[in-house]
């Protein structure tokens, strides 16, 4: 049986596949595009099996690294959306005045709109200021504005300047508890490149310190002076702060260098390093100049895979 063509004649037809069929064999290793296929296939079919444990109490991250480029801010708007979207609830701190977190999760910040900077400076509620991501209806958002890049200055003459932003998430806390709102499960901070009172203020506030590492060659400068930051604190400010996470970013797979990084940085830091490592990845890229995350963006991409694997065992690691 065919199709009859304009010359009278019949076209084969090939024989139809069963409904048993799939578009892609995931069993054939023959080339390295089906090896990409299988391998998401398999990773995104774990994922679907497992579920994202709710810590006991809040935890309180703090995503910081002194060297910029490295994917902080990227790390923090994704981790939360997994989250999120497995079902926690989560609130995002923006405290860089180029308020790219915002960008990201969808959440205007132009110069009128309240922001963490009235939270900081004018003693706003931080209920005031928080908006719900139209992606995900379980995510918060802080908005950061224009007006955070001279917050560093008018934060010197404030009484108990370093510790402005973990009382209005106290109080924050207090707030949605009388209003019947669930808990807080997770709350990301995402910190400018820079040691100023802004940074200061999310240490203090924070109880853990998340810290992204591109795989590259600078990979571990500045890391020592970071570290050595966040002793200071430690020390002088909030006693309970501990580097609990290390994320391995931008890795590039087809690369010695890029392994090489990856294996030192396991070797200083055994016990931090994820598992789960954060590729290069074009959808990444994209996904905020659509105000999205990747986890919205292309959620069956590889950077989503990635991302939700990293939230998913950072979660386990926590409960």
């Amino acid at each position: 049986m065919g199709f009859t063509n304009s010359r009278g004649g019949v076209l084969p037809v090939s024989k139809t596949k069963s409904s048993s069929d799939s578009a892609f064999d995931f069993s054939d290793s023959s080339s390295p595009l089906a090896t990409q296929i299988a391998s998401e296939h398999r990773r995104r079919e774990a994922l679907e099996a497992r579920t994202v444990p709710a810590p006991e109490k809040t935890r309180y991250f703090t995503i910081s690294n002194q060297k910029g480029g490295v994917g902080k801010t990227t790390t923090t708007v994704n981790l939360a959306a997994a989250l999120a979207k497995g079902g926690l609830n989560v609130l995002v701190i923006d405290i860089d005045p180029q308020g790219n977190a915002s960008t990201a999760l969808g959440i205007e910040h132009h110069s009128e709109v309240d922001s963490i900077y009235d939270v900081l400076i004018n003693d706003l509620p931080l209920s005031d200021v928080v908006a719900t991501c139209p992606d995900l209806p379980t995510l918060q958002v802080a908005p950061a504005t224009i007006h955070l890049a001279g917050a560093e200055i008018e934060l010197v003459s404030l009484v108990a300047r370093e510790q402005r932003l973990q009382r209005a998430l106290d109080d924050y806390a207090r707030t949605r508890q009388c209003e019947g709102l669930p808990r807080l499960d997770y709350v990301f901070i995402d910190c400018p490149p820079s040691l100023g009172l802004l940074t200061v203020n999310a240490f203090v506030a924070a109880r853990e310190v998340l810290i992204p590492i591109q795989c590259e060659y600078y990979a571990l400068e500045g890391l020592s002076q970071l570290l050595k930051n966040i002793e200071m604190i430690q020390k002088h400010l909030n006693s309970k702060l501990t580097v609990s996470t290390i994320l391995l970013t931008m890795y590039d797979g087809r690369t010695k260098l890029a392994a090489q990084v990856a294996n030192e940085v396991r070797e200083h830091f055994p016990e931090q390093v994820l598992n789960a490592v954060i590729p290069r990845s074009v959808r990444i890229s994209e996904a905020p100049s659509y105000q999205q995350t990747v986890i919205t963006y292309d959620p069956n991409s590889t950077g989503a895979l990635s991302y939700t694997e990293a939230a998913y065992e950072m979660a386990e690691r926590g409960a």
